[in-house]
Protein backbone atom coordinates (compact mmCIF):
# COMPACT_ATOMS: atom_id res chain seq x y z
CA UNK A 1 0.00 0.00 0.00
CA UNK A 2 2.86 2.09 1.33
CA UNK A 3 4.68 1.62 -2.29
CA UNK A 4 0.99 2.42 -4.28
CA UNK A 5 1.63 -0.13 -6.65
CA UNK A 6 -2.35 -1.10 -7.02
CA UNK A 7 -1.89 -3.96 -9.13
CA UNK A 8 0.08 -5.98 -6.33
CA UNK A 9 -2.68 -4.96 -4.10
CA UNK A 10 -5.35 -5.94 -5.87
CA UNK A 11 -4.01 -9.37 -6.24
CA UNK A 12 -2.81 -10.02 -2.83
CA UNK A 13 -6.52 -8.89 -1.86
CA UNK A 14 -8.11 -11.16 -4.54
CA UNK A 15 -5.36 -14.00 -2.57
CA UNK A 16 -6.79 -13.06 0.98
CA UNK A 17 -10.48 -12.78 -0.70
CA UNK A 18 -10.24 -16.40 -1.72
CA UNK A 19 -8.68 -18.21 1.10
CA UNK A 20 -11.18 -16.18 3.39
CA UNK A 21 -14.03 -17.43 1.39
CA UNK A 22 -12.68 -20.96 1.34
CA UNK A 23 -12.36 -20.75 4.89
CA UNK A 24 -15.85 -19.15 5.35
CA UNK A 25 -17.91 -21.82 2.60
CA UNK A 26 -16.16 -24.86 4.42
CA UNK A 27 -16.40 -23.41 7.86
CA UNK A 28 -12.73 -24.41 8.68
CA UNK A 29 -9.43 -22.75 8.85
CA UNK A 30 -6.90 -23.17 6.27
CA UNK A 31 -3.67 -24.60 6.53
CA UNK A 32 -0.89 -23.74 4.40
CA UNK A 33 -1.75 -27.02 1.72
CA UNK A 34 -5.14 -25.85 1.39
CA UNK A 35 -4.04 -22.15 0.67
CA UNK A 36 -1.50 -23.12 -1.84
CA UNK A 37 -4.62 -25.29 -3.46
CA UNK A 38 -6.65 -21.89 -3.23
CA UNK A 39 -3.62 -20.29 -5.19
CA UNK A 40 -2.94 -22.99 -7.67
CA UNK A 41 -7.24 -22.78 -8.62
CA UNK A 42 -6.20 -18.55 -9.02
CA UNK A 43 -3.18 -19.62 -11.37
CA UNK A 44 -4.89 -22.20 -13.03
CA UNK A 45 -8.34 -19.71 -13.55
CA UNK A 46 -5.86 -16.92 -14.96
CA UNK A 47 -3.93 -19.14 -17.58
CA UNK A 48 -7.42 -20.28 -18.98
CA UNK A 49 -8.92 -16.89 -18.98
CA UNK A 50 -5.95 -15.55 -20.89
CA UNK A 51 -6.39 -18.34 -23.78
CA UNK A 52 -10.28 -17.30 -23.77
CA UNK A 53 -9.53 -13.56 -24.33
CA UNK A 54 -6.71 -14.19 -26.70
CA UNK A 55 -9.29 -16.30 -28.74
CA UNK A 56 -11.80 -13.26 -28.97
CA UNK A 57 -9.13 -10.74 -29.26
CA UNK A 58 -9.31 -8.77 -26.19
CA UNK A 59 -5.41 -8.27 -26.08
CA UNK A 60 -6.80 -5.76 -22.94
CA UNK A 61 -7.90 -8.22 -20.78
CA UNK A 62 -4.92 -10.42 -21.89
CA UNK A 63 -2.58 -7.67 -20.31
CA UNK A 64 -4.69 -7.54 -17.22
CA UNK A 65 -4.99 -11.32 -16.20
CA UNK A 66 -1.36 -11.33 -17.50
CA UNK A 67 -0.26 -8.96 -14.55
CA UNK A 68 -2.02 -11.00 -12.24
CA UNK A 69 -0.61 -14.10 -13.05
CA UNK A 70 2.80 -12.89 -12.72
CA UNK A 71 1.77 -11.67 -8.88
CA UNK A 72 -0.15 -14.89 -8.04
CA UNK A 73 3.29 -16.88 -9.15
CA UNK A 74 4.74 -14.68 -6.94
CA UNK A 75 3.25 -16.54 -4.21
CA UNK A 76 3.93 -20.22 -5.66
CA UNK A 77 6.25 -22.17 -4.17
CA UNK A 78 9.19 -22.38 -6.92
CA UNK A 79 8.94 -24.97 -9.92
CA UNK A 80 10.83 -27.46 -10.99
CA UNK A 81 12.74 -27.54 -14.47
CA UNK A 82 11.79 -29.86 -17.49
CA UNK A 83 14.32 -31.84 -16.42
CA UNK A 84 13.77 -32.40 -12.72
CA UNK A 85 10.09 -33.04 -13.73
CA UNK A 86 11.63 -35.49 -16.59
CA UNK A 87 13.63 -37.28 -13.73
CA UNK A 88 10.77 -37.42 -11.14
CA UNK A 89 8.65 -39.20 -13.78
CA UNK A 90 11.03 -41.43 -14.77
CA UNK A 91 11.82 -43.11 -11.25
CA UNK A 92 8.04 -43.14 -10.30
CA UNK A 93 7.73 -45.54 -13.54
CA UNK A 94 10.85 -47.19 -12.86
CA UNK A 95 9.46 -47.53 -8.21
CA UNK A 96 5.96 -48.67 -9.65
CA UNK A 97 6.69 -50.55 -12.81
CA UNK A 98 4.16 -48.90 -15.04
CA UNK A 99 4.50 -50.18 -18.78
CA UNK A 100 1.43 -48.99 -20.46
CA UNK A 101 -1.34 -46.41 -20.75
CA UNK A 102 -3.30 -48.46 -18.38
CA UNK A 103 -0.75 -47.50 -15.56
CA UNK A 104 -1.62 -43.56 -15.60
CA UNK A 105 -3.60 -43.12 -12.85
CA UNK A 106 -1.34 -45.03 -10.68
CA UNK A 107 1.88 -42.86 -11.92
CA UNK A 108 -0.41 -39.57 -11.62
CA UNK A 109 -1.31 -40.57 -7.61
CA UNK A 110 2.65 -40.92 -6.55
CA UNK A 111 3.37 -38.04 -8.58
CA UNK A 112 0.74 -35.70 -7.51
CA UNK A 113 1.94 -36.28 -3.92
CA UNK A 114 5.52 -35.57 -4.96
CA UNK A 115 5.48 -32.97 -7.06
CA UNK A 116 1.89 -31.15 -6.38
CA UNK A 117 2.77 -27.50 -6.40
CA UNK A 118 5.89 -27.43 -7.53
CA UNK A 119 4.76 -28.25 -11.12
CA UNK A 120 1.78 -27.63 -13.36
CA UNK A 121 0.14 -31.25 -13.03
CA UNK A 122 -0.69 -31.01 -17.16
CA UNK A 123 2.94 -30.79 -17.67
CA UNK A 124 3.65 -33.97 -15.84
CA UNK A 125 0.51 -35.65 -17.39
CA UNK A 126 1.86 -34.77 -20.73
CA UNK A 127 5.39 -36.05 -19.81
CA UNK A 128 3.69 -39.73 -18.58
CA UNK A 129 1.98 -39.63 -22.01
CA UNK A 130 5.00 -39.85 -23.88
CA UNK A 131 7.13 -42.33 -21.95
CA UNK A 132 4.43 -44.61 -21.82
CA UNK A 133 3.41 -45.00 -25.53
Amino acid sequence: MKAKDKDSLKAIRMILGAIKQKEVDERIEVDDTQVLAVIQKMVKQRKDSISQFKQAGRDDLVEVEEAELVIINHYMPAQLSDAEIATAVDKAIADSGASSMADMGKLMGILKLQLDGKADMGTVSALIRTKLS
